[in-house]
């Protein structure tokens, strides 16, 4: 930003960490003190803790979120030959978590509205091959629990929660990780819930599950030197556990604040939206915890996406895009022989999609200006608009 003053960061960790920063030191000297840096009792112990207050039986903390997904596959028997239903509007990490785990990625469309997969389009999508369906809980909301076992059920499928972005949401009674056989979830600093570096967790209900992802995340042992099936090295730090573990009871009303900040924007922007911006829509009422709070540039709007980034960027507002390629349109991912206008949703969202400021902490003051300053490159662009035909004519006479 040419060292122009940031007014409004899209995440402000510190905020988050100052009047806990008592408790984290002494988190971490515990664990320097007992020396037991790998597998040692703090992970243990906030596995345990994180599974209960997400509703799942048991929990297996990794390396990072993409290792959750991919071990965890694994651990639900998911492999070659076997093909898995996911969305095209996801982070990549999701497809990567697939392919790692030798099944074949189906991608499907999503819904403008929510930007949450179309369970209608996967289920022209499903074949023979068909094991798994991945309903990603993106930007903090839940795919509806409901319709997912419904449709786990007609199809006979197994769930497997991409819960990345969704700490403790709820919908339908249900918590993000207890829905399905598994679920991956993300400890990346500015999870709701982050950890000081990497980190991820697999939940389950299953113990069979629990205990085979606990051997493939130890170079597959099932005790030191015997090693049962081919595994790797992911493990979630202790010192990261013991973070993750202090900070968690404080999770609860974190979400709420970005619920209440959330319920702000959209009180805010409710004015805006004849104009083309448009927040994305919660159907999940008191149980989204608003990882991002998302808005649409629809094509109504006098302005577009970028020119909008540029003009909140211009005046100290950051902003993020979550995200502006689909999956199947990476490079990366050629070879799975997707081509522009297969997922026409997910592509226009990634032209459209705008995530604005969001974390416990946000004030009042700041959300207001976030708006005001979208209103002003609105009006302001929407004047020049109008002004644009006599201003030709002027020209060209």
């Amino acid at each position: 930003m040419n060292k122009m003053t940031i007014r409004v960061p899209f995440v402000d960790l510190k905020l988050q960490h100052e009047p806990i920063q008592t408790q984290l030191q002494e988190a971490i000297q515990s664990v320097l003190e007992q020396g037991d840096f790998i597998l040692g009792q703090a992970l243990s112990d906030f596995e345990v803790a994180f599974a209960a207050a997400s509703g799942a039986a048991y929990g297996v903390g990794v390396a990072s979120g993409t290792d959750a997904i991919a071990l965890g596959l694994q651990a639900c028997n998911i492999g070659a030959g076997d093909e898995v239903i996911l969305p095209a509007n996801t982070f990549i990490a999701t497809l990567i978590g697939v392919q790692r785990a030798g099944a074949k990625p189906i991608l499907v469309d999503c819904d403008r509205q929510t930007a949450l997969i179309d369970l209608k389009a996967a289920a022209k999508a499903i074949t023979p091959q068909t094991k798994a369906i991945i309903p990603v809980h993106l930007y903090g909301q839940m795919v509806s629990p409901r319709e997912l076992l419904n449709f786990a059920d007609t199809y006979k499928l197994i769930i497997f929660e991409d819960a990345a972005q969704a700490h403790l949401a709820q919908r339908d009674g249900y918590h993000a990780g207890s829905v399905g056989i598994a679920a991956a979830f993300s400890f990346y600093p500015s999870k709701n819930l982050g950890a000081f570096g990497d980190g991820g967790m697999l939940l389950t209900q299953d113990l069979d599950v629990a205990q085979k992802m606990v051997r493939l995340r130890n170079y597959g042992a099932s005790q030191k030197y015997f090693h049962t099936e081919p595994g790797t090295n992911s493990r979630l730090d202790t010192l990261q556990a013991a973070i993750l573990h202090q900070k968690l009871p404080y999770l609860p009303q974190w979400n709420r604040d970005r619920l209440t900040i959330a319920q702000q924007y959209d009180n805010e922007l409710a004015p805006l939206v004849t104009a083309g911006i448009i927040p994305m829509k919660n159907q999940s009422d008191t149980g989204h915890v608003y990882h991002l709070y998302v808005i649409r540039v629809d094509d109504s709007c006098p302005i577009e996406r970028q020119q909008l980034q540029e003009k909140l960027t211009a005046v100290g507002i950051q902003t993020g895009i979550h995200y502006p390629i689909p999956c199947h349109l990476q490079p990366a991912f050629s070879n799975l022989g997707y081509q522009p206008g297969d997922f026409l949703e997910a592509e226009k969202l990634s032209q459209q999609i705008l995530s604005l400021p969001m974390y416990p902490g946000l004030s009042s003051s700041q959300v207001k200006e976030v708006v005001a300053a979208i209103a002003d490159a609105v009006s302001t662009t929407s004047q020049v608009d109008e002004s644009s035909p006599a201003d030709l004519g002027s020209v060209v006479a």
